[in-house]
């Protein structure tokens, strides 16, 4: 493991922009209607439930990352089989975020420029970060926080008093009952991104003050979930559910329709900064974990060795994935099962182990 140690203010930061990530712009519980923002408070409730999970196995292993403790419990061999695929897993998703934000940017602001350039260049800026270790990752955090938490608040107040909002568009409540609710929330929205917090299990021993977590971590979950929320039915109230259903970046869209005055408009960069942050984040740290999980199951004496050759992975993974954006959401309908075993499936069968184990030890003394 690295020598390095975060304050509980950067782990709030990180696990904030990367609760934001690209569910912030992209469509996201549209399969709900007009209550796709009661479907993310739903899935937020779901995401604490699962912060208890991981939060029970961190402390029976405190010392311990996800790929070493997943050994401890399922076993010296299969669990080292589940941590490589956790790690894969970690990469796959890294790369997803990768191509997310390219395709934003060449649809956007980048029209002429080609999408390898742009992955590339990401790729490159996160692997020199990561490189100066996680303590750097967390105080770049803590910085730009502030910065994507001033654009949101803008971004808001802009669209506010633009007058294209019309909260009747988010009536009539529960229009077509509570179960395209539960069916969005449960397990799909409860997986992106709540479950993929699991990724900060490969984080938590570096914390300097351990006692602090559940503070952080609720913190984090909570505040982002709530203001996901928002922007979901934000976005409704101006685009409507028809267009909300066909956007690719509802957000962006919305915010593209600020006019005021004819003369402050355009705003739409807003947006384009804002996912650049988050998502920078949230694939720097799916990175990371990545290659200190793969450096942990060869037992590498340091993660710098693999970090290039790994970026290299995630540039391609991102630009062979798919061929567009609308093939890309059918790409990772196939994943969808995967992430629901691993983000829900395994906690909950090495959840059931460790009490079944610490019982029988219980007796035992």
């Amino acid at each position: 493991m690295e020598k390095a140690k975060l304050s509980v203010i950067q782990l709030f930061a990180l696990m904030f922009i990367f609760e934001m990530g690209t569910a912030l712009v992209v469509s996201y519980g549209t399969n709900a209607g007009k209550d796709a923002w009661l479907a993310i408070l739903l899935a937020l409730c779901g995401g604490i439930v699962l912060f208890y999970i991981f939060h029970f196995l961190y402390r029976q292993y405190p010392n311990l990352i996800l790929t070493g403790y997943i050994r401890e419990i399922l076993g010296k061999y299969f669990g080292w089989i589940v941590g490589l695929l956790y790690c894969l897993h970690f990469l796959y998703i890294c790369g997803r975020n990768v191509r997310e934000l390219g395709d934003l940017l060449v649809s956007s602001t980048l029209s002429e420029t080609p999408l390898l350039a742009i992955n590339l260049t990401l790729v490159l800026v996160m692997c020199y970060v990561i490189h100066l270790g996680i303590e750097v990752v967390g105080r770049t955090a803590e910085v730009f926080i502030v910065i994507l938490l001033l654009l949101g608040a803008a971004g808001n107040f802009f669209v506010l008093v633009s007058g294209d909002v019309d909260f009747q568009q988010i009536r009539p409540f529960l229009e077509h009952g509570w179960k395209p609710v539960f069916t969005t929330a449960f397990p799909h929205l409860l997986i992106f991104p709540f479950g993929e917090m699991i990724a900060f299990t490969m984080l938590l021993p570096y914390l300097n003050r351990p006692q602090l977590i559940k503070r952080a971590w609720l913190t984090a979950i909570i505040s982002s979930g709530v203001i996901l929320s928002w922007t979901v039915l934000l976005n409704t109230s101006v685009l409507g559910i028809d267009v909300m259903e066909r956007s690719v970046f509802p957000t962006l869209t919305a915010v593209g329709k600020v006019n005021l005055f004819d003369f402050i408009e355009r705003l739409d960069a807003i947006v384009v900064f804002t996912l650049l942050i988050t998502v920078f984040f949230k694939a720097s740290i799916y990175l990371y974990v990545a290659v200190i999980g793969i450096a942990d199951l060869f037992k590498l004496r340091a993660y710098h060795q693999i970090l290039f050759p790994t970026g290299t992975i995630v540039v391609f993974l991102s630009l062979t994935m798919a061929s567009s954006f609308s093939e890309q959401g059918e790409e990772g309908f196939l994943n969808h099962y995967l992430s629901i075993a691993l983000l829900i499936v395994v906690p909950l069968l090495m959840l059931v182990v460790s009490i079944i184990r610490n019982h029988f030890k219980k007796k035992m003394n």
